[in-house]
């Protein structure tokens, strides 16, 4: 058993996802506790250690989610627990894991916030030498944006996810291609049926996971009165504490509203006049951190492509205004073809990202709408938005 120090944004059953330990387990290790459900940043608290070779199933886990975690084939690892029924986990029980797995960096069964990202982008780092991570600013509440940079080929390719604080499950889909692309280069494996060290000395690849984090953190945790702006968001959200259908920065500005393409027409559109959860576009454009963070990044790196990702309708927008390049179209049937997503052809919306890009750069630029449902997509929905995903994000680190 060792002490651990609570930060901002742990609960129990994050505590427990990470430290492959039951949530009663902490319990029981922290009788002093006197109202478990709430951990206060700073307190400190006993975690108790697991077997090296057990995992403790937790609610909601199959099978598969623990092979995909601790990366072994899941007859490896229904082999290494005959007693165990397949089809009905019961949580607290413990599965043997068999030697030489390896616990996924990055966990996609669970909410992933700011705290998360940071962490294994650290962890991915140092694991991965050849990643380069740095950042390209700050956000409003001044968190660190993070940049992470792979691959040495001549295209250069940008990525990027959490525009919109409540699609936060854009960032997890981009860390874990991060993850599964950083080991298939290092172990000279395959992703989509492509080398990836073809990929990486084909592309250069920039992705900012989470563009819009003081948001995502406003959609995950919600507003305690000692926040700056405590009483200006309970006010735009019209008195509610519920912030989980949140789009917005913590100003209330729409961040892929934000940009100078044609955003004085964008602003008519909208009927939003003031700052909110959504569609608000701002006094001007780039008057937000973030979003200023993205075009320096783009002006300075000159992206042949980007790539932002957004949740949901299962659809591509490849287009603006036709100030797109001819190939743009071929391009997005490509991806469509390899995601089994819908190729649109976008009018009536402005001020958007890719379309300042496609704009200001006459190159090709896309707009992913993963998913398909009511945002925020449940996670439980991530193994099949990834698997239809993964295709479009391998599409675009090749020729």
């Amino acid at each position: 058993m060792y002490t651990y120090v609570v930060r901002k944004g742990d609960t129990l059953y994050r505590l427990a996802r990470r430290f492959g330990i039951h949530v009663n387990s902490i319990v029981n290790a922290n009788p002093q506790l006197e109202n478990p459900n709430v951990l206060v940043p700073g307190q400190v608290i006993n975690i108790p250690e697991r077997g090296s070779n057990l995992y403790v199933v937790q609610p909601g886990d199959t099978l598969y989610d623990i092979s995909i975690r601790f990366q072994v084939p899941m007859e490896q690892l229904a082999a290494a627990n005959p007693d165990v029924d397949p089809a009905m986990l019961i949580p607290g029980q413990s599965l043997i894991i068999p030697p030489g797995a390896e616990l996924q960096i990055v966990d996609t069964m669970t909410d992933y916030g700011y705290m998360e990202m940071t962490e294994d982008l650290e962890q991915l780092s140092r694991k991965y030498p050849f990643l380069e991570l740095t950042d390209i600013g700050s956000s409003v509440m001044g968190k660190r944006i993070p940049l992470v940079k792979i691959g040495q080929g001549r295209k250069k390719v940008h990525f990027n996810g959490s525009f919109h604080a409540n699609e936060w499950i854009t960032t997890v889909l981009l860390m874990r291609f991060l993850e599964d692309y950083a080991e298939a280069v290092m172990h000279d494996g395959v992703l989509r049926g492509e080398r990836a060290r073809y990929l990486y000395n084909n592309a250069s690849l920039w992705i900012v996971p989470m563009v819009n984090p003081d948001g995502v953190e406003l959609v995950q945790e919600g507003v305690t009165s000692d926040h700056p702006y405590y009483r200006s968001l309970l006010e735009w959200n019209e008195g509610s504490f519920d912030f989980s259908s949140w789009k917005a920065n913590i100003r209330g500005v729409d961040l892929n509203d934000q940009y100078p393409a044609h955003w004085e027409v964008e602003r008519g559109r909208r009927v939003v006049l003031g700052p909110g959860p959504r569609d608000y576009v701002g006094t001007a454009p780039l008057t937000e951190p973030e979003a200023l963070a993205i075009a320096q990044l783009s002006q300075n790196t000159q992206f042949d492509e980007v790539y932002a990702f957004h949740t949901q309708g299962e659809e591509i927008y490849w287009n603006y205004r036709d100030l797109e390049p001819p190939e743009s179209e071929q391009i997005a049937l490509r991806l469509a073809e390899a995601s089994g997503y819908r190729a649109v052809k976008l009018t009536g919306s402005d001020a958007g990202y890719k379309d300042w890009f496609i704009q200001e750069f006459r190159r090709t630029g896309f707009t992913i709408e993963a998913g398909i449902g009511r945002n925020p997509l449940p996670i439980t929905d991530f193994p099949s938005i990834y698997q239809r995903v993964l295709g479009i994000m391998v599409e675009g680190l090749k020729a």
